[in-house]
């Protein structure tokens, strides 16, 4: 019996492999062409667009040296316990964060919050140092109006990553992150585990080397039923931080909700004091 394949099953197979290798193909040049409309979920705002909260609050904007102009919201406490300079998620604008910001301005903090290019009234080009350096204009922002041994950098989720690269490079009171992730690549290696993500992405949002420069005590925050950022990954980046750190795990939380969780509210206190 000859073991030779048929040619018309070896015309099958070239088919069917070439399907297969178009459709990677196309599917990693659309990750890397879409990765910022997968990474980003930005809202944006009309300039006229008029803030409302239900705490005192001052908009602002800052110009950066490439020209562009970025969007802030300065919520003031007349001599509070401190101030947390907060970078937000991955999706909205300053009209849904300014709202979850007030939660700490009852808290007796003032709270400083940025929208990233692209964000709300925010311009300009996207791109992973232009986010560093906005970050840390507005940490200097807030340099000049508080004392560096008060504030608290606070990131959420895609903020972790902007917050602990700022906190690696000045000297903040402390920081603070809920439910981040250890870099990006990893957590685009578990969305899209067969394809090469590794040359494809060009953020990287690099926390555990990051956090490795960090001075000031470090809290994370993260919850077991995490479905966006793996609890495993917060984690890791943890036991990626120097000495002085606290990890609070949030039994059931997930990635949006950990506020409603009595194991948050019970130590946000003392991770901000």
């Amino acid at each position: 019996m000859s073991n030779t394949v048929p040619n018309h099953l070896m015309r099958k197979f070239k088919k069917i492999a070439l399907i297969i290798l178009t459709t990677f193909l196309l599917i990693s040049t659309m990750l890397y062409f879409l990765q910022e409309k997968l990474i980003f979920l930005p809202t944006t705002l009309p300039q006229e667009h008029t803030y409302q909260f239900t705490e005192p609050f001052e908009e602002f904007f800052l110009t950066t040296d490439d020209g562009a102009r970025l969007n802030g919201l300065h919520f003031k406490r007349e001599n509070p316990k401190g101030t947390i300079l907060y970078f937000h998620g991955n999706a909205g604008d300053l009209s849904r964060w300014g709202e979850i910001a007030t939660f700490f301005v009852q808290k007796d903090y003032s709270v400083i919050i940025m929208d990233y290019r692209t964000y709300g009234k925010s311009m300009g080009k996207l791109s992973e140092e232009a986010l560093f350096k906005d970050a840390q204009l507005f940490y200097d922002y807030t340099l000049k109006n508080y004392s560096e041994d008060q504030i608290i950098v606070y990131g959420r989720s895609l903020g972790c990553a902007i917050a602990t690269y700022t906190a690696s490079k000045n000297s903040p009171k402390k920081l603070v992150l809920e439910t981040p992730f250890y870099n990006l690549l990893e957590v685009a290696k578990k969305r899209f585990p067969i394809l090469p993500v590794k040359w494809l992405l060009t953020y990287k949002f690099e926390s555990n080397k990051y956090i490795t420069d960090i001075t000031c005590p470090v809290t994370i925050f993260h919850g077991t039923e995490d479905a966006v950022v793996p609890y495993e990954s917060g984690k890791k980046l943890y036991n990626s931080a120097p000495a002085k750190k606290t990890f609070i795990t949030i039994p059931s939380g997930g990635h949006n909700n950990l506020i409603n969780f009595e194991a948050y509210t019970q130590h946000i206190d003392k991770a901000l004091d």
